[in-house]
């Protein structure tokens, strides 16, 4: 990894002057300090990525200074300098974590050397670090990604097929569903592993500020831009970009992005050299981009480049077979479920998907006083015949009834022939007349109004369905 800052301390003038003048000329920020003291406080109160500090120095020696640095930025490499070459100073540099020690009078390119050294020890320790951190990442993703319903089955397929090229994949879906734990298992199975996967959300970050977090700025290119910085786009080079809620993305930047697709390089607010940068875009959305682009709300050519591959997330009404393993898993041992609670989950509609269901859990984990959860404990659930969960979406009584009799008919050939119709029919209508006498107080000249049925339809369908009869 380059250097980008260095700080020298030397009490002798011509050395300060000799060092700054050449790392200054090789691109380098530099700040000098002519004693001790003065480089502890530049050291707390700057981050610099090589200190280059005399052994001895007024107010603070060096081998103290680098005591100090160990306590407070451990991660700074030090480099230790004397003008004189004992066996004794060289031992206790080293054992006190200095990086490396070198002796006055010294020709220039030993500088050079012991940066270039500097420079591949950072990227190597970055690249085991970025691997540690991935495979850690890795290993959640495979853990937190549930469900072995048909419908998810056919999601792990696609990323299968998917993750070994560096085709752009548009990934939609509800809100809650998962969609970046997608892209990272997309990230974690292709030969990007062990290079960064940055993800940003077009969405929740205000259109002035988000131009300069995709693509970074130059120094003095707007107010307050005290220093360069990097985009999100370079700091994902040669790994992978995921762009989440990319259907908020401003026309003017969609334009943008597409140059990168189309050019693979990145252009910094306020520069003017184009860098290149080896990106896989992931994007995202929970919006109809079809329809945005008819609406001219989304750039067509910008549509077409990122829907190579289109791997749509179902939501989780759509597999509520997976219900109860997701709330398993979400409880991870700390509580369990009874049969009411277990029903209680299984009713609900789940508009806001997963997401919704592991706070649900979460709360009901905390809020409860018995390690065994009841139905009582997810009083918090919204119905599909009470208000819906703001923020979320509508989630049609079709939809449900739909994925329920997909998952309960999916060998239909095989089943024996009879009145499928009148069987279907019997198991919605019973529990909807069930749920109206309950929240009507078991009257039924209410439930009857309610249903739009006469009373006494209402009485010969409670008899024919087996309903039992409660008084409150």
């Amino acid at each position: 990894m380059p250097l980008n800052r260095i700080l020298v301390a030397d009490d002798e003038e011509s050395m300060r002057w000799v060092l700054s003048k050449a790392l200054k000329r090789k691109g380098f920020a530099v700040d000098l300090a002519h004693d001790g003291r003065q480089a502890l406080a530049l050291i707390q109160e700057n981050s610099y990525d090589l200190a280059i500090l005399d052994i001895k120095m007024p107010g603070i020696s060096g081998l103290d200074l680098l005591d100090r640095v160990r306590e407070l930025k451990s991660d700074l490499l030090v480099v230790i300098m004397t003008a004189e070459a004992s066996m004794k100073n060289a031992v206790e540099a080293m054992k006190r974590g200095a990086y490396d020690y070198i002796t006055k009078p010294f020709d220039l390119d030993v500088i050079d050397a012991i940066i270039e050294k500097v420079e591949r020890a950072r990227e190597i320790a970055g690249q085991v670090s970025l691997l540690k951190h991935e495979l850690k990442d890795r290993y959640q993703v495979e853990k937190n990604i549930i469900g072995n319903s048909p419908a998810m089955r056919e999601v792990y397929k696609t990323i299968g097929k998917v993750a070994g090229s560096d085709v752009t994949v548009l990934v939609q879906g509800e809100s809650g569903t998962g969609k970046e734990l997608v892209a990272r298992a997309i990230h974690f199975n292709s030969g990007r592993l062990g290079k960064p996967f940055v993800a940003i959300n077009c969405a929740a970050i205000p259109r002035d500020l988000l131009e300069s977090e995709l693509f970074g700025s130059e120094k003095g290119a707007y107010t307050g831009a005290s220093e360069r910085k990097q985009g999100k786009f370079e700091q994902a080079n040669q790994g992978t970009i995921f762009l989440d809620e990319i259907g908020d993305m401003p026309l003017d930047l969609q334009a943008k992005i597409l140059r990168v697709l189309q050019e693979q390089e990145v252009s910094r607010i306020g520069g003017t050299q184009n860098i290149p940068v080896d990106v896989r875009i992931v994007a995202a959305t929970n919006q109809d981009l079809v329809e945005k682009v008819r609406q001219k709300e989304f750039r067509e050519d910008l549509y077409y480049r990122l829907n190579v591959i289109e791997l749509a997330l179902p939501p989780l009404a759509a597999r509520r077979e997976d219900i109860l393993p997701l709330a398993e898993h979400f409880l991870d041992g700390a509580c369990t479920l009874d049969d009411d609670a277990r029903e209680a989950l299984l009713a609900h509609a789940w508009p806001g998907n997963v997401r919704e269901m592991e706070n649900s859990i979460k709360r009901a984990v905390i809020l409860s006083n018995d390690p065994l959860l009841t139905e009582a404990d997810f009083d918090g659930l919204a119905t599909s015949l009470g208000e819906k969960p703001a923020g979320a979406q509508e989630t049609s009584l079709e939809t449900l009834v739909d994925a329920k009799l997909r998952a309960c008919f999916t060998n239909i050939e095989k089943l024996d022939k009879g009145d499928i119709h009148a069987l279907v029919l019997e198991q919605v209508e019973r529990p909807l007349l069930r749920l109206i006498l309950e929240k009507t107080r078991w009257n039924q000249v209410k439930a009857a109004d309610i249903l739009g049925i006469n009373r006494n339809t209402l009485r010969k369908k409670i008899h024919e369905l087996g309903i039992e009869l409660k008084r409150d």
